[in-house]
């Protein structure tokens, strides 16, 4: 006889989408109604005063849509650049749950014992974010842990800003036709919906724990299965600084933990077409043997994205293309992505995105990310330029799994700015991808994935948990 799976009294529910949606569309509705009337009317739209009201409507709000307007704002070309301008600005922190009612939240998942599983557990959390909070504990053998709680009534609440965000910026596809954004928004919404599952993000963590096993700049924390469910994930804690703390440690220590963060990054991609999709400083911590700095903690992986093997071999074809002027080469690499119906225009259109993506690692010397440019406007003003052109020749249909590819390397270029690293990226790029080949890097990717019970559901497509 069947057994029925429990009980879930935070699944998607009709009336928390309802309570939510009323909290946010109120303040997006203006907006809203104001893009399609001055559209009806002939009446040209202020896209810096939509910005700022947007910006306004969202300041004042907590959870996933925050996480979401943020996201956005982060990928290159999701939004225009007034609206990315305004969004960058929100913060995300969100107030944080008081101990009554994180005493309520741990009883749910762990039980009514559930402080007797710990030797010390910290009233205040050590950080709150857009979709949980993280509370530094200790276990009975002295392991210094950290519980990844989830805030209530997320998947409503996800659910809820999505919709909201979705109708907003349809209306804007239709006033601006450049880019068709809409692969972007559903990668975007997919990864946000998997950020919710706390069981995936524990497998993540075991995939990159067996990736990045032999590599002693990165640190991945431990799990704690048995006091872990799908909304408190439970790790070992690792001690570190924050990354931006070491702007004005000597040049040879900066290059250091920029070569750290280049390995995390680089290394599982080109090796087993695996990403981590999201570049927050928040998300590293810096380690330290003898008082030096040694290597990065890798600690969040709520946005983990899996690739089939074919698209590293895309990236690596274009930046072979780029090398050599090969426009075969290239419009090939384009293809094995995703793009389709590309003309000569939208093709030199597209170059130049990747020239500048690119420019670091085919430029054989020791030198900057980029010169004289701040990290919260590396690429902006390029993916202007790519904008503006497009609106001539486009629009271009960008594929969901390009999003995170390339937001991930817009992110990872901005900590190489925070830490004015000056290094050969194009030697380091060229030690990643010696001896590449698809067979390789397949046999590798399915060995991870088996490591961490994880299965991929169909080609192109992100990971879903094995059971």
């Amino acid at each position: 006889m069947p057994v029925d799976p429990p009980r879930d009294d935070e699944r998607n529910r009709f009336t928390g989408r309802m309570t939510r949606y009323a909290r946010v569309g109120a303040g997006m509705g203006g907006i809203a109604a104001r893009m399609v009337g001055s559209r009806a009317l002939g009446r040209e739209i202020d896209p810096s005063r939509n910005a700022q009201e947007l910006a306004q409507a969202l300041g004042g709000l907590k959870g996933p849509i925050m996480k979401v307007a943020q996201l956005m704002a982060t990928i290159p070309d999701v939004l225009p650049p007034e609206y990315a301008a305004e969004l960058t600005q929100l913060q995300s922190d969100a107030p944080p749950m008081g101990w009554a009612f994180v005493k309520r939240r741990m009883t749910a998942e762990l039980g009514a014992g559930w402080q007797s599983r710990f030797k010390e557990f910290e009233h205040q959390p050590a950080a709150a974010a857009s979709l949980g909070q993280v509370h530094r504990a200790v276990d009975h053998d002295g392991t210094k842990l950290a519980c990844k709680l989830q805030y209530p009534e997320m998947a409503s609440a996800v659910e809820a800003d999505l919709g909201q965000l979705s109708v907003l910026f349809s209306l804007h596809r239709r006033m601006d036709t450049a880019i068709d954004t809409r692969e972007m928004a559903e990668e975007i919404a997919a990864r946000v919906r998997e950020e919710l599952d706390y069981e995936r993000e524990a497998k993540h963590m075991a995939l990159y724990d067996a990736v990045l096993a032999d590599e002693p700049r990165v640190r991945v924390p431990k799990l704690r299965p048995e006091l872990s469910t799908r909304r408190l994930l439970t790790m070992t804690w690792l001690d570190g600084k924050k990354l931006l703390d070491y702007r004005d440690h000597s040049m040879e220590e900066r290059n250091h933990l920029a070569a750290s963060m280049f390995k995390a990054w680089w290394q599982p991609f080109s090796h087993q077409a695996i990403i981590h999709g999201d570049p927050h400083l928040g998300n590293y911590t810096v380690f330290e043997e003898e008082g030096r700095p040694a290597g990065i903690n890798l600690l969040d992986y709520g946005c983990v994205r899996i690739f089939p093997p074919h698209f590293v071999e895309g990236v690596i074809e274009l930046y072979r293309g780029l090398q050599t002027d090969d426009r075969e080469r290239i419009v090939s690499a384009y293809e094995t992505w995703g793009f389709r119906g590309l003309s000569n225009e939208l093709i030199d259109i597209l170059n130049i995105w990747a020239r500048f993506i690119y420019g670091p690692l085919l430029d054989d010397r020791t030198r900057a990310i980029a010169d004289g440019i701040s990290p919260a406007q590396y690429g902006r003003g390029e993916a202007y330029r790519v904008h503006m052109a497009l609106k001539e020749k486009g629009p271009v249909t960008v594929p969901r799994e390009f999003v995170f590819m390339d937001r991930a390397a817009i992110g990872l270029g901005g900590v190489f700015l925070h830490l004015r690293a000056e290094m050969n990226f194009h030697r380091l790029f060229n030690e990643e991808i010696d001896g590449f080949s698809v067979d390789t890097v397949a046999r590798n990717q399915a060995a991870a994935l088996r490591a961490a019970n994880l299965v991929v559901e169909s080609a192109g497509s992100n990971s879903r948990q094995g059971h």
